[in-house]
């Protein structure tokens, strides 16, 4: 082996023990490009390191959005804007910027079933993760469910602290989910946990007065919603079932389909 070969190895695994694989992939092929466009040492140094700050930017970003577990599909390009209000709008846009995560603000999405409170929480939660904060999103069941479990093998302290990494939770359905006391008590310990110091999403087609419905228990359902109001956005979803209309207007079209085909044939 050449002392150029021996200088390389050992360069190679200089950039291996300091965690630069994009210096590795990238560093001899860009100075084959440096000899051949004649660039300096700065100008060659820059590239590399623009190389790298750019893979591990994409790196951070899928590992964030694995991370994330959000639902596929619904994201601010393909929701509706429009059908909302001019105040809402604005109020959604303004999300997606991430202010309220910094202020360890909650964000309350509010309406009937089919209003697109999910997708909204979708979309601002994936905006999120594309500005690079960490995001959990579940359902309440599923993460209650967890929790219970949690709790019973003694884990539940565990479990907060793994939770605790995300800046931002977004919880879907609490208003589908019908505790028991050692379901409610695992989610109240949750939002207490979190209160004041990260930020949760919350949606539900129950408004705050029917949250008794989920805590059962008056002294916590006010101290439940104490802590997810206190510091809060509230959305309130108006009008009537989007997933209504989009049934009724494919079935138009398909009515419309049928005809067209009955006069024609």
């Amino acid at each position: 082996m050449s002392a150029v070969e021996v200088r390389e190895e050992a360069l190679q695994m200089r950039l291996k023990g300091l965690r630069l694989p994009g210096f590795l992939a990238h560093y001899a092929p860009l100075a084959e490009r440096a000899i051949a466009e004649g660039w300096g040492p700065i100008e060659y140094l820059s590239e590399l390191v623009d190389v790298e700050a750019a893979e591990r930017s994409d790196r951070r970003l899928k590992r964030l959005l694995d991370e994330a577990e959000l639902p596929p599909g619904k994201t601010l390009k393909n929701l509706e804007l429009p059908r909302y209000p001019a105040p809402m709008r604005t109020q959604i846009q303004e999300l997606c910027r991430g202010q309220f995560v910094s202020d360890a603000t909650n964000v309350c999405l509010v309406g009937k079933p089919g209003t697109g409170k999910s997708h909204v929480m979708a979309a601002v939660a994936r905006s999120l993760v594309e500005r690079g904060s960490a995001v959990f999103y579940t359902t309440v069941a599923a993460l209650v469910e967890k929790l219970v479990t949690a709790k019973r093998d003694l884990r539940l302290a565990r479990e907060l602290k793994r939770l605790d990494r995300f800046e931002c939770l977004a919880l879907d359905d609490i208003g589908y989910v019908q505790q028991d006391r050692a379901e409610m008590e695992v989610l109240f310990t949750l939002l207490a946990e979190r209160y004041e110091r990260k930020s949760v999403m919350i949606t539900s087609n129950l408004v705050f007065s029917q949250w008794d419905q989920i805590f059962k228990d008056p002294m916590t359902t006010a101290a439940a919603i104490d802590r997810v109001v206190h510091h809060a956005v509230v959305l309130e979803f108006p009008g009537p079932s989007y997933r209504a209309e989009q049934a009724e207007r494919r079935a138009a079209v398909s009515a419309k389909e049928q005809r067209s085909g009955a006069v024609s044939s």
